[in-house]
């Protein structure tokens, strides 16, 4: 029996990133975060700040994936509606968080201002929920079962993350070695279908690119195991060789 795969779903919260004004950069770095982890980030969904959508898109996710990953929308402005939005996913009340103030406090005992009512609404978390340590700006994440509630900004994000690290259950990471070849791909669909058939813990991708006046692609061959890697990439390597097609192991 093959080994339990783990799937991860993230829900990027914000009308600013709907609209453009912002460019996301958390679902690059929660990908990558997640990989080494041995979670799979398997789907991301972009939501307003609009509280029946996200209630819609948390309730769906979470039962969806092993785990689900939020941004967006904890912090001190009334258009942060995360934490009420996922509270009502979940049929619980809205708490202040005790530990979450004691950390505001600290952190803003010796700023202008101190722990006003908008910076307290940052210590507000579904009842029941675990704060995630953050040390950028004294504002905690907050975990709820298998629902992990993290910041917009990408930099304090990547903080969330690094208190995160090592804590969840994972299966084995996902290695890659990529394939490059001056070919289109509709040339060789069937030979990276039937490659990708006869290796079954291995996906190809196949990423077409247009350079110099010629079409490639490149052929993204990803595995659990270095030696199934290793035999699809060189099972393909073969079979372009045979089809007299000139082919680069690290990509073009």
């Amino acid at each position: 029996m093959s080994a339990k795969i783990w799937k991860a779903g993230l829900i990027v919260i914000g009308d600013e990133i709907l609209s453009g004004r912002t460019h996301d950069k958390n679902i690059a770095q929660i990908a990558s975060w997640l990989q080494v982890q041995g979670i799979r980030l398997t789907e991301v969904r972009v939501v307003a700040d609009d509280m029946d959508a996200i209630v819609e898109a948390v309730n769906i996710l979470r039962v969806r994936y092993d785990y689900l990953f939020t941004t967006g929308g904890i912090g001190p402005t009334h258009d942060d509606i995360t934490v009420d939005a996922v509270a009502a996913a979940l049929g619980v009340p809205v708490v202040i968080h005790e530990e979450a103030r004691a950390m505001l406090a600290d952190y803003y005992q010796d700023k202008p201002g101190g722990l006003n009512e908008a910076r307290l609404r940052m210590a507000r978390t579904p009842e029941g929920s675990e704060l995630i340590p953050n040390r950028m700006s004294g504002a905690p994440g907050i975990r709820l079962g298998n629902i992990y509630l993290m910041a917009g900004v990408p930099g304090i994000t990547a903080q969330m993350l690094d208190g995160l690290t090592g804590t969840l259950e994972g299966g084995a990471p996902l290695i890659a070695e990529t394939v490059g070849a001056w070919v289109a791909e509709s040339q060789v669909a069937d030979m990276l279908r039937e490659t990708e058939k006869a290796h079954d813990n291995c996906q190809i991708g196949s990423y077409p690119f247009f350079r110099e006046g010629k079409v490639g692609a490149n052929f993204v061959i990803r595995s659990t195991d270095a030696a199934d890697l290793k035999s699809c990439v060189d099972s393909l390597c073969a079979a372009l060789g045979e089809a007299g097609f000139d082919f680069t192991i690290g990509g073009i």
